[in-house]
């Protein structure tokens, strides 16, 4: 048996450990009282430290790892170790004041942040320019996900993946997966990717069994159609396996909470601050260019398919159409007034009652018309998934460019594919990231906000 070749530095959590461990207990002694700065104290924050970023997954930090995930173990790290910060000076040095702990922590994240922000990029760079900290790859297979796995290995070399070979498999394939194994062995090859729908059975339970063995990690590639690429998860019945197609985060009666606390409160912060004015300057402007109501009200599918009334300003003169067609580029069913409240999207504002009212999330699958949603329930595999959830203001797919009119059949598939994306992957900091982005395409204007 090889020994394993390649592995990441073993140094690198150790040491990302003992530098926050070292921070946080400076950060006693520069912002706590001096009498805190016993090794009592020390010893609960540090052990506390521990088992918190041990259940968190705090260290669990991954060349792939995005940085808005770091930026959410951070936040799940500091909640935690502020809360029993606090009760522990309460119950033992009540004199402590509560802007004393709360500038400790503050300051405390800030440099714990910085550090393991500046570890993350610091090997990204040192990967890219110098190729160190890389581990050597090779994939076995073919098809469209190979393909993109090998543009993905090539193009991102600051991730530290060195595509050294590949086995397409399209010849003798007993021969190429003997080939295969001895060139992971003679080059000391750390990771195998193997398209599942390229090998049989057999063939995959001989290079797990080949990968065990020789201490090399093996990953596998689904084929774009293939099932393995949901989000799977397993349950056990007792002893009895049972794998579920899809995991939603917004099931756990937690995330629905937090995610509905956000959604009430970023509401009515902006119908307060904003609609509050801003609706009577839009309805003097609507009503002063066209005869008409100032709210458009429209039946929308939400949340289990259920229907509502969708509120935005009015941007267009009165037709019989509204419900039918979507509005094209130089549309002249569109106002003035319209056509720039439409470019900067605030005729869609008065949705935020929506939310308020929890019809709505501030982030979620954008509904369509009823028209529309029937007609694409036919037609588009997979799109009634999007009604596991509210659908929302804005959503992922707006911020990655497949909003307003569906022009063609991409258009329409893209968008079901970001919003299940979205639905499997939720987290209250994807809220926040599309919730900016979306603030920055408002500004700079978007292509198709027509």
């Amino acid at each position: 048996m090889k020994q394993k070749t390649g592995r990441y530095s073993s140094y690198i959590r150790p040491t990302s450990i003992f530098l926050d461990l070292l921070i946080i207990n400076l950060m006693v002694l520069v912002f706590l009282r001096a009498a805190m700065s016993n090794i009592g104290y020390h010893t609960v924050l540090s052990v506390f430290w521990l088992i918190i970023s041990y259940y968190s997954g705090y260290y669990e930090v991954y060349r792939f790892t995005k940085g808005i995930e770091i930026l959410g173990k951070l936040l799940k790290q500091f909640i935690l170790i502020g809360l029993i910060t606090f009760a522990y000076v309460g119950y033992k040095y009540k004199y402590v004041t509560s802007q004393e702990i709360g500038i400790f922590i503050f300051a405390t994240f800030i440099l714990v942040a910085f550090v393991k922000f500046f570890i993350f990029y610091f090997l990204k760079k040192y990967r890219l320019l110098y190729g160190g900290n890389f581990r050597k790859v090779i994939i076995v297979g073919n098809g469209k996900s190979v393909d993109e796995l090998k543009d993905f290995f090539i193009n991102n070399p600051d991730y530290g993946y060195n595509l050294t070979n590949s086995f397409d498999l399209k010849g003798n394939k007993k021969l190429e997966i003997g080939e295969c194994k001895k060139y992971a062995i003679n080059n000391k090859i750390d990771e195998i990717y193997a398209c599942i729908t390229t090998l049989t059975d057999d063939e995959i339970d001989n290079l797990i069994y080949f990968a065990d063995n020789n201490l090399k990690t093996i990953k596998f590639l689904p084929d774009s159609k293939n099932t393995f690429l949901r989000n799977l998860a397993v349950e056990y019945y007792g002893y009895i396996p049972i794998i579920s197609l899809r995991t939603i985060p917004l099931d756990i009666e937690v995330n629905k909470r937090l995610k509905r606390f956000f959604d009430f409160v970023f509401s009515l912060f902006i119908i307060i601050s904003v609609l509050s004015w801003l609706t009577p300057i839009i309805a003097f402007l609507i009503k002063l260019e066209s005869k008409g109501p100032v709210f458009f009200k429209q039946k929308r599918n939400g949340l289990n398919y259920e229907e509502f009334s969708c509120y935005k300003f009015r941007s267009m003169h009165l037709n019989p159409i509204a419900d039918l067609e979507q509005v094209q580029k130089n549309d002249p069913r569109i106002t003035g007034v319209g056509r720039f409240i439409r470019k900067t999207s605030i005729d869609e504002l008065p949705q935020f009652f929506n939310v308020l009212v929890g019809e709505m999330s501030v982030v979620g699958p954008r509904p369509h018309m009823v028209s529309h949603t029937e007609m694409y329930a036919k037609s588009v595999d997979k799109f009634m998934v999007r009604h596991f959830i509210k659908p929302g203001i804005t959503g992922l797919a707006q911020t990655k460019g497949f909003r307003g009119e569906v022009e063609t059949e991409t258009d329409i598939i893209n968008r079901v594919k970001y919003d299940i994306f979205y639905l499997e992957n939720w987290s209250l900091l994807l809220d926040v990231k599309i919730v900016l982005a979306t603030l920055v395409n408002a500004v700079k204007g978007e292509e198709k906000a027509y």
